[in-house]
């Protein structure tokens, strides 16, 4: 009897520290809610939001402490990827402003124009004429309209300043601008491989014999888009692209075909490339861990992947291959 009842003490015991437990773990998850770094106003309320219903939602449920650790993991790596490009842009906004402040520094330092110096020359010269003998009964008068002109000039001189400063800004934002289209133009935005056109360009312009292409061709992209969002199809399609860079060498070009198709440029032997394409298919299939509404769900990819060596004839042979193999491949799923 005395053994059973120790065995109860003892199970108590334990069930308060388990409780206790999962109180702290509750208390230091709803502390990452609390003291998130402020961000911006409608990223950080919707991270708090997320996190704190979390800590709601622990229970002392071994299911419960997974899932909210690996929820837990995934709104912070969501945060950091935005927290992240947050401080890139005020990094570039204060560059550029520090930028524009320096051209406005020297263009008001710039020396005097000819214009501006052959307008000081004719009233210098007007001022001495206004102390000849001859313009005594003038004097005041003369004086005074020199004067003013002076201060007209000296204001024209500052404004003209300002605005040529003003417009190299502008020039300068505008020369921005247009890199960052022409740089976008050739960007696939959710994955930030190329895009179908580049990759192109890139097989036209091979001359090495050494190279092969990876082709591959994902299922689940779009359903993921049709059974959850858009959202989610884009952070699919981002993980994936993650995984592809760890597996690919790293002096590789690749490229988003189209929605759910891929091509890389191996710069490795034949034989390199099948196991490169082995890796592929065995580390990229498989479930990815996405974030719905702060929960995470787990969409599944398939990847089929073929290697194509380059063939005689040039590059157009070689991109009626891979246009084959990925109108082939998408007409048979599975």
């Amino acid at each position: 009897m005395l053994s059973v009842r120790n065995d109860i003490t003892e199970l108590e015991r334990l069930a308060a520290e388990r409780d206790t437990a999962v109180d702290c773990y509750r208390d230091a998850v709803q502390n990452v809610a609390t003291y998130a770094v402020e961000l911006d106003d409608q990223v950080t309320a919707q991270h708090r939001r997320y996190v704190t219903a979390v800590a709601e939602d622990l229970s002392s449920a071994p299911e419960s402490l997974r899932e909210a650790s690996a929820t837990l993991r995934a709104l912070l790596r969501d945060y950091r990827a935005k927290a992240a490009k947050y401080l890139n842009n005020i990094r570039e906004q204060l560059a550029s402003t520090t930028r524009a402040i320096q051209d406005v520094m020297e263009s008001l330092a710039q020396s005097d124009g000819d214009c501006d110096t052959q307008m000081r020359s004719a009233l210098a010269g007007l001022r001495e004429l206004a102390q000849q003998p001859a313009a005594a009964p003038i004097r005041a008068l003369l004086l005074s309209a020199t004067n003013e002109v002076g201060r007209s000039v000296e204001e024209m001189r500052r404004q003209h300043q300002a605005h040529v400063a003003q417009f190299m800004t502008e020039i300068r934002m505008l020369h921005s601008r247009i890199g960052q289209l022409e740089s976008a133009a050739s960007i696939d935005w959710v994955t930030q491989l190329l895009t179908r056109a580049e990759i192109e360009r890139h097989i036209r312009s091979l001359e090495r014999s050494d190279v092969s292409l990876l082709l591959m061709v994902t299922s689940g992209l779009r359903l993921s888009e049709v059974r959850f969002n858009g959202d989610v199809a884009a952070e699919l399609a981002g993980a994936f692209t993650k995984r592809l860079r760890n597996v690919l060498p790293s002096n590789t070009v690749a490229a988003r075909w189209s929605t759910e198709e891929f091509v890389a440029i191996l710069s490795v032997p034949v034989s390199d490339a099948i196991k490169v394409a082995r890796a592929v298919g065995e580390q990229l299939s498989g479930t990815y861990a996405c974030l719905l509404d702060g929960k995470v769900i787990r969409p599944e990819l398939q990847v089929r992947v073929a290697v194509v060596e380059p063939a005689e004839g040039g590059p157009e042979p070689l991109l009626l291959r891979v246009r084959e193999f990925m109108a082939r491949t998408m007409a048979s799923p599975g």
